[in-house]
């Protein structure tokens, strides 16, 4: 009894640790488009600062999971939450390093163009929207969620492809057109991260694969 305490307790532990970092990088997240056209670069070096401390809990998820693993035996049921939790925890984690992507761009040019920066922005509020909807998913085990999380994805794709190649850019310059599609190209990449995460939480309710195919970039 003691034994399945201790298991628990640290199963717990794991939990909020994955949600604590799943906090910090919605915190990241939130307005991390107005930095595109802040009127000094201080906001955008501190994003990619802090990017550290993200990297340093991700560690330490790795870590209480491979100490659950070799210590505690896990069942199958419990194995398969715990190797969900790292893969949730490495989204995460690429998620962050998409937000300090766009500081570095921010570092790099200060954007302008309000069609753009307007879209932008709807691409975040998305992704917030999806990473906010996934721990509702998984609390409340809602596997319909799930998969509504897994399609909202192409509304930020969509958005990705209408900046790409429409006209809205009203720059001559050639670099700052480039370093604009990178930055729609960090934000739908945080998309398809967040998508992951909602596959894994389907595969930790179900024991199943969701059809989709995930992104590892």
């Amino acid at each position: 009894m003691v034994y399945r305490e201790k298991f628990s307790d640290e199963m717990a532990r794991l939990y909020e640790s994955v949600l604590t970092l799943g906090e910090e990088c919605y915190e990241r997240l939130t307005g991390c488009t107005a930095i595109l056209s802040s009127d000094d670069t201080a906001d955008a070096r501190l994003l990619v600062s802090d990017d550290k401390r993200i990297n340093r809990l991700e560690e330490e998820i790795n870590n209480q999971a491979i100490n659950l693993i070799t210590t505690q035996q896990p069942v199958a049921t419990d194995l398969r939450l715990i190797i969900s939790s790292i893969k949730v925890a490495d989204d995460l984690e690429r998620i962050s390093d998409n937000i300090s992507n766009l500081g570095e761009v921010r570092k790099r040019v200060r954007i302008t163009n309000e069609k753009l920066l307007l879209r932008l922005s709807t691409m975040e509020h998305l992704a917030m929207l999806m990473l906010e909807d996934v721990k509702t998913a998984y609390d409340n085990k809602d596997l319909e969620l799930c998969k509504e999380i897994i399609m909202r994805d192409e509304d930020i794709d969509g958005l990705f492809v209408q900046i790409t190649t429409s006209d809205i850019f009203d720059e001559t310059d050639a670099f700052i057109t480039g370093q604009s599609q990178l930055c729609a190209k960090y934000l739908e990449r945080i998309g398809d991260h967040i998508k992951n995460i909602a596959e894994h939480v389907y595969y930790v309710l179900t024991g199943d694969k969701h059809e989709s195919r995930n992104i590892s970039e």
